[in-house]
């Protein structure tokens, strides 16, 4: 009765190597394919807003010195001292604002990209226009010092798609992977006992026969 078990995993594991080759890969692909598209249902859309302010030189300022403001207020827009004043307007945790909002800024032109991101359409359209708000609110606070001035370019607009990935694309993606861990299980499998390579033969020996001839000649 001990030999049943014994007996049945040695069957299981003889059809198993009876598989062909392509099934590793291909059950890879599928267990791939399947995880990428549950993420992608499992894992909520989000939508991206974002806004512009411009950097304007004001008095005896010039294009230069708006450009390298631009710069700096890019910098400062995620900073606590902005985010602080954002977070009345947005009606949102600070904690909330640092995770969500990214800037972005141009080597070429004076403008400030700021943009939220969220599950909520109309949540990340507050928060973008919230932070923009704040800093030109700072901007203009220390505009005596620095003659330039942040103006508002553009306001964010609720996005109609999201900018998350689609579950197609998390699948295909799953399923890329998952073929190409079949693969590689392929290449790393050990070899059959069939297809190791035959042992080279011995030297051979020569017989007494042989040798008693070679001295006879001599």
């Amino acid at each position: 009765m001990t030999d049943t078990p014994i007996r049945q995993h040695r069957l299981s594991l003889a059809r198993l190597r009876e598989l062909p080759l392509w099934s590793v890969v291909a059950a890879g692909t599928l267990a791939g394919g399947l995880l990428g598209g549950a993420y992608g249902l499992l894992t909520p859309a989000t939508y991206t807003a974002t806004s512009y302010v411009i950097a304007v030189p004001a008095g005896k300022a010039s294009p230069d010195a708006a450009l390298g403001f631009a710069q700096a207020y890019g910098r400062v827009a995620t900073q606590l001292a902005v985010l602080g004043d954002a977070q009345v307007y947005a009606g949102v945790p600070v904690r909330i604002l640092q995770r969500s909002v990214r800037t972005a800024t141009s080597p070429d032109a004076p403008m400030v990209a700021v943009s939220a991101t969220s599950s909520q359409p109309g949540l990340a359209v507050d928060m973008a226009n919230a932070v923009t708000r704040s800093l030109t609110r700072h901007a203009d606070d220390t505009r005596g010092n620095t003659h330039v001035r942040l103006v508002q370019f553009s306001r964010a607009v609720e996005p109609s798609e999201p900018t998350s990935t689609s579950t197609a694309v998390t699948g295909l993606v799953g399923a890329s992977a998952g073929g190409l861990l079949g693969g590689l299980a392929l290449l790393a499998r050990p070899r059959r006992n069939g297809q190791e390579e035959e042992p080279a033969p011995a030297p051979s020996v020569p017989s007494p026969a042989a040798a008693a001839d070679v001295r006879g000649q001599r």
